[in-house]
């Protein structure tokens, strides 16, 4: 499980988007070091994602209720070359693209996290979240347009 960690991590910080994140992947290694006996074989991976998923739904259950609730193209949003401007611009994008995630609904953060920043499979999302392929691939196209129009909307506000 430790190669996973940061995964663990990542994924808790995206959906409660607090410093719980960090308690709450380290809660879920401790639940999965508990229950590694009930382990099936399978992705060691998918399932101690699903365990932070859990721990991270069942916390935000608890604290305040859970949300209910176009693909970003790297080619398009590559710096070309390194300066110190280019960097400047990279870095307001980062934050752009961080903001634009945030505000969105912690489903589709989750599908968009799995799938884009950890490189899940598909197979693997659907292991994650108990549900089918194809519930998977529509919520990730989904995630992805509310992506694509947080990002033009927060441009347009940008924008003079």
């Amino acid at each position: 499980m430790l190669p996973h960690l940061d995964a663990a991590h990542n994924l808790a910080r995206w959906l409660v988007r607090r410093p719980e994140a960090e308690d709450l992947a380290q809660e879920a290694m401790l639940r999965a070091l508990r229950f590694f006996s009930g382990f099936r074989g399978g992705s060691p991976r998918a399932w101690l994602m699903r365990i932070v998923r859990n721990t991270c739904y069942t916390w935000l259950e608890r604290e305040r209720g859970v949300e209910n609730g176009p693909e970003f193209d790297e080619a398009f949003h590559a710096v070309a070359e390194v300066t110190p401007e280019s960097l400047a611009l990279a870095g307001a994008e980062r934050e752009r693209l961080a903001r634009a995630l945030e505000s969105l609904p912690a489903r589709s953060r989750e599908v968009l996290v799995l799938r884009e920043l950890e490189g899940c499979s598909y197979k693997e999302i659907a292991e994650i979240t108990d549900s089918p392929i194809g519930t998977v691939m529509s919520s990730l196209s989904r995630a992805r347009q509310r992506l694509k129009e947080a990002l033009v909307t927060a441009a347009r506000k940008e924008s003079p």
